[in-house]
């Protein structure tokens, strides 16, 4: 069924478009690989929270409210806040756990966001949940896995690598000197999923964002500008963020007299 601009989907359509996965699921049960349990929930789970934020978003579009806009902001920000926590294998002790991933993402997050909003694109209003809650999604969620996979790094580099760093303290080398090795491998560990993303645009894959456009019947060229400054926002704020975050970690590991404090992390 096609409508001027873009295409609309019947139910059944959607549902029919789910084939190849099915077909996956039954060769994961036929194989007995113990996927098909776990492929079928994230199925239904998938399906649900889709719906679920379809109906959301109707109604934030509809209100048009600042307020709503940033509720709706904050719950997204705070579930990535916590997948950060909950991805660490080895997270600070005590409060400290939050800080690292939350001051970071929501600081260069924010500032990237209010960027986008107020400089770059100028929407009437400013808070336009059409525009402010997509991009501020797409940020957040690229960020999330660059800070865990920065913060994962450096904290069991740090770990493994202990006698290393201490060896080089021991030397006279400051607590920033003494890791600064290991924290630029780890800042490399968290910019090489959106640098290979980077790579690949345009030849290998087609982004999201400017796929949907196109979809909607947007004119290619301007599917490609958005495309571009989202993608330069994304890959800033995971670069920033990323850093942000272990530099956080890095003081709370160590101490103003050049030491290092494992006993600060969980090693469990």
């Amino acid at each position: 069924m096609t409508t001027i601009g873009y295409i609309t989907l019947e139910y059944w359509e959607v549902a029919a478009s789910a084939l190849f996965f099915v077909l996956a699921s039954g060769l994961a049960l036929l194989f007995e690989v113990g996927l098909a349990r776990s492929m079928a929930w994230v199925a239904v789970r998938m399906v649900t929270q889709l719906l679920l934020v379809g109906l959301v978003l109707k109604f934030i579009f509809q209100a048009t409210s600042g307020l709503v806009t940033l509720a709706a902001a904050s719950v997204m920000a705070l579930m990535a806040m916590r997948e950060i926590m909950r991805r660490q294998r080895r997270p600070l002790k005590g409060p400290w756990r939050w800080l690292p991933g939350s001051v970071s993402l929501l600081t260069i997050g924010g500032l990237a966001l209010l960027f986008a909003l107020l400089v770059v694109l100028r929407p009437e209003p400013w808070y336009s949940p059409r525009l402010l809650l997509p991009i501020f999604g797409m940020i957040l969620g690229n960020s999330m896995n660059g800070i865990t996979l920065g913060l994962n790094a450096i904290t069991n580099a740090i770990v493994r690598e202990r006698n290393a760093v201490e060896a080089r303290l021991l030397l006279g080398f400051s607590r920033w000197r003494a890791i600064r090795p290991f924290a630029a491998e780890a800042l490399r560990t968290a910019l090489t999923p959106i640098m290979n993303a980077m790579a690949a645009t345009g030849i290998i894959s087609l982004p999201g964002m400017m796929t949907g456009q196109i979809l909607a019947g947007v004119p290619p060229v301007e599917a490609v500008k958005y495309q571009l400054m989202i993608m330069f926002l994304i890959a800033g704020v995971v670069g920033l963020s990323s850093l942000l975050a272990m530099i956080l970690t890095i003081d709370r590991l160590t101490d103003e007299r050049h030491r290092l404090r494992p006993d600060r992390l969980h090693t469990s």
